[in-house]
C-alpha cells in the first residue's frame, strides 16, 4: 500500500498548510483561510485513516487463527471499504491536482443550438460548485446573438479541483429535441471544454509585449445598472502561439489586462509542459475539431434519457440530475477508470 499513497509528501504539504495556519493574519482573508482550512483537515484525515488501515491489517494478521470464518469475513469487508475510499487520494496525487482550475466551453458549429448547449453546460459546472463548496469567479463571456454563450471562462477554486476536473477536457454531445424547431425535430449539439491548472508559477515564460496584439471593447453585463459602458474588457493575442485570452471581470482595463496576461502565462506554461515533457495524459492536446465522433461524453435527452462517458464508460439514466450540476460521482469514477 506504500507505493500507492504517498503519505510523505502528504505529510510534507500538511506542513507548508500548518505554516499558513499559524501565520497571525491567517483569518483575516476569512474566505481563503477556510478553503486552506477545509485543505488540511481533508489531508490530515487522509493521513490518519492510511495509518488506521495499516493498524488494522496488522490487528487482523494477528487475529486470524483467533476469528471465526464470518468474524474473518466481516473484518475482512470493512477493511476493503476503508481502502476503497482512500483509493481516489491515488488519483489525486498529480503534480497539479491540489491546484484552482480555468474551465473554458466553446460551442461547436450549429448557432444558436450549440451555442445554448454550451450554457447548459456552464449552468452544470456552475451548480456542481455550488453543491461540492467550490467557488468560481467569470473571467470571460461572449453571449450569443440569440441565446447562449459563444465563449467563456471561469475560474475555479477549491479542493482538488484540478484534479476532480481535469478529466472534463474534450467534446461534449448533446441530443434533444429542439426548443429552437418549431417543427421539433431532434437536434445533436457539440461544445468543447479545456481544463488548465491555475499554476502558481510559470518558470520559463517571459513575454515581450511586441508579441503582443492588445484589443480592448465593452465588457458585456446584464443591463441596467450594471452595464459596464467603458471599454475595459481586455483581449490578447500572442502573435507567435496564436493563443488568445479575454478578461472582463474587472471594472478596471488595467486589472483586466493584469489577468488576461496572467492567464496567456498560464496558458503559454502549459504549452511548455506539453511541448517539452508530454508525461501528463490530462495535459494532451484536446483541439479536436468539435463533432461528431470526437466526444467524450454524450447527453442524450431524446428519444430515451442517457448520460454515457465514452472512456470509462460510465452511465447514468438520470441525465437532469447531472446537468443540474450532480457530477461529483461521475468524476470520481473516471478519475479511477480513465
Amino acid at each position: 500500500m506504500g507505493g500507492l499513497f504517498d503519505i510523505p509528501k502528504l505529510e510534507k504539504k500538511l506542513k507548508e498548510l500548518e505554516n499558513l495556519i499559524n501565520k497571525e493574519d491567517f483569518w483575516q482573508d476569512f474566505d481563503n483561510a477556510n478553503k486552506i482550512n477545509k485543505e488540511y483537515q481533508e489531508i490530515k484525515k487522509t493521513v490518519k485513516n492510511y495509518q488506521d488501515l495499516l493498524d488494522d491489517l496488522d490487528t487482523l494478521k494477528l487475529l486470524h487463527d483467533e476469528l471465526t470464518e464470518n468474524e474473518f469475513i466481516k473484518e475482512y469487508n470493512i477493511l476493503k471499504e476503508k481502502i476503497t475510499e482512500l483509493e481516489k487520494f491515488v488519483h489525486l496525487s498529480g503534480e497539479y491536482d491540489s491546484l484552482n482550475c480555468y474551465l473554458e466551453i466553446h460551442p461547436g458549429a450549429g448557432g444558436t443550438e450549440s451555442c445554448d448547449w454550451a450554457s447548459m453546460l456552464l449552468r452544470m459546472y456552475e451548480r456542481f460548485c455550488e453543491k461540492d463548496n467550490y467557488s468560481y469567479d467569470l473571467i470571460y463571456e461572449n453571449k450569443g446573438e440569440e441565446a447562449g454563450i459563444k465563449a467563456v471562462s471561469i475560474l475555479i477554486k477549491g479542493y482538488m479541483a484540478y484534479g476532480y476536473l481535469k478529466k472534463e477536457s474534450g467534446v461534449h454531445r448533446l441530443v434533444r429535441i429542439s426548443p429552437f424547431d418549431s417543427n421539433k425535430r431532434r437536434h445533436t449539439s457539440f461544445a468543447s471544454v479545456t481544463v488548465t491548472p491555475e499554476f502558481k508559477e510559470t518558470p520559463n515564460i517571459e513575454i515581450n509585449e511586441s508579441d503582443l496584439k492588445i484589443d480592448v471593447f465593452h465588457s458585456s453585463g446584464a443591463g441596467g445598472q450594471s452595464v459596464n459602458t467603458s471599454n475595459s474588457a481586455v483581449r490578447i493575442t500572442h502573435l507567435p502561439s496564436k493563443i488568445v485570452v479575454n478578461c472582463q471581470n474587472e471594472r478596471s482595463q488595467l486589472k483586466n489586462k493584469e489577468m488576461a496576461i496572467k492567464i496567456l502565462k498560464n496558458k503559454l506554461y502549459e504549452k511548455y509542459l506539453e511541448e517539452e515533457e508530454r508525461k501528463r495524459e490530462s495535459l494532451k492536446d484536446t483541439s479536436k475539431n468539435i463533432e461528431f465522433g470526437n466526444q467524450i461524453r454524450s447527453y442524450i435527452l431524446e428519444p430515451y434519457k442517457l448520460v454515457k462517458d465514452n472512456r470509462s464508460n460510465y452511465e447514468s439514466n438520470d441525465p437532469d440530475k447531472i446537468l443540474d450540476g450532480d457530477i461529483l460521482e461521475m468524476l470520481e469514477y473516471n478519475l479511477k477508470n480513465i
